[in-house]
């Protein structure tokens, strides 16, 4: 089954699922604005952070009486702070099909001890909605990051729920068209789909978020760092630059330089049309070839960002060793970076196919990886 190794190469193949890859266009010298070594609360600063969280707000099209935060620690803390600012007012329903959303069960249940329900699913398939009872507070990741399976659509979601809608969203904002009136709360990190640089969080309220917060005091002592409000009202400076901690001015002028770009290709609808592309590239390679698939079940949930496939060969006699093989020859080759399925996800692959990825690209990869997996099947004999 030897072959012989493809000609072409992707000219950039970082393909990891976060940090992602940067924008086509990034050079350091697009950063030379950036106020550094100037405070953050000085008029300069304020001004380019409350410039990022407009600009997300026209780029997402996100409802003018939402609030939007840059908080600490990446989409972790955003989803921290929402989660141990707001559960507890009543009975939470915590909704799993991969790492991430397992991370946030463990949270709610053995940290926060709140009375929940929990649903899951396993990897490659998703709860069916039509089964949560949205008068509770629901808790779910829209896009599993580690197991390429999103929420095709917020169809199952009452306008006239009783409960918050608590959603993940960080693999998902900026390639996926998000129901705002259906989410209370949604956070992101700029790392995933605009390949920003790590660290900080995005926190978005809906107006039934805000009045959660200014309602319901937690039975718990809150870390400064969660702390939404003060004397019963939102801190409303949060919403508009000033930070709950020092954000990376570096890091904010790389972000506005990536909603730059994004507004460049056609802005949300130009960027779920590349990462559709992207994933479709890779789609059409699974389908015809039997030795790969998605690792998504239904083809209506697939992930258009972080696709994840499995081998189905029956002649790979350890799957685990076989992927960690693959993974490993395309990194040596330089022409596949960081593809490896997640660590507690089935053994496979997991490809970034956000909008930052040019199908070129991607399409130059897919014959090596074809190459490498004749060479481990060849090895293995």
């Amino acid at each position: 089954m030897a072959m012989t190794k493809p000609a072409a190469r992707p000219a950039n193949p970082r393909f990891s699922s976060g940090p992602c890859a940067k924008i086509p266009t990034f050079s350091l010298d697009k950063l030379a604005d950036a106020p550094l070594g100037r405070s953050h609360r000085a008029a300069i600063g304020k001004s380019k952070l409350k410039a990022a969280i407009e600009e997300t707000r026209e780029l997402l099209g996100i409802p003018a009486d939402y609030k939007i935060g840059i908080v600490p620690a990446s989409d972790t803390g955003a989803m921290e702070m929402a989660m141990w600012s707001m559960l507890g007012a009543r009975k939470a329903e915590m909704v799993a099909w991969e790492s991430f959303g397992a991370g946030w069960v463990t949270d709610v249940v053995k940290q926060l001890k709140i009375d929940a329900d929990v649903k899951t699913a396993d990897y490659g398939e998703i709860v069916d909605f039509a089964t949560i009872d949205f008068n509770n507070d629901v808790v779910f990741t829209w896009n599993g990051t580690t197991s390429g399976v999103r929420v095709p659509n917020g169809d199952a979601i009452p306008a006239d729920r009783d409960g918050l809608t608590i959603c993940d969203a960080t693999s998902a904002a900026f390639a996926m068209d998000l129901p705002w009136d259906k989410l209370d709360v949604t956070t992101f990190s700029w790392q995933k789909v605009l390949g920003g640089e790590a660290a900080h969080g995005v926190l978005i309220l809906s107006p039934r978020a805000v009045e959660r917060l200014e309602s319901y005091t937690p039975a718990w002592p809150l870390p400064k760092i969660f702390r939404l409000t003060k004397g019963g009202k939102l801190i409303d400076g949060i919403f508009t630059g000033a930070t709950i901690n020092t954000p990376s001015m570096l890091c904010v002028e790389d972000y506005l330089v990536a909603l730059d770009w994004a507004r460049s290709v056609g802005g949300l609808k130009g960027l779920i049309n590349r990462a559709e592309a992207n994933a479709k590239a890779v789609w059409d390679f699974c389908e015809a070839r039997d030795w790969i698939a998605n690792l998504a079940v239904d083809p209506a949930t697939r992930s258009n960002t972080s696709v994840c496939l499995k081998f189905t060969d029956a002649r790979i006699k350890d799957g685990a060793a076989f992927a960690k093989a693959i993974a490993k020859r395309l990194e040596a080759e330089g022409v596949a970076l960081d593809v490896g399925a997640y660590r507690d996800a089935p053994a496979g692959l997991r490809i970034w196919c956000g909008g930052t990825i040019e199908t070129a690209d991607i399409e130059a990869m897919l014959p090596w990886l074809e190459y490498a997996f004749a060479a481990e099947i060849d090895a293995q004999a």
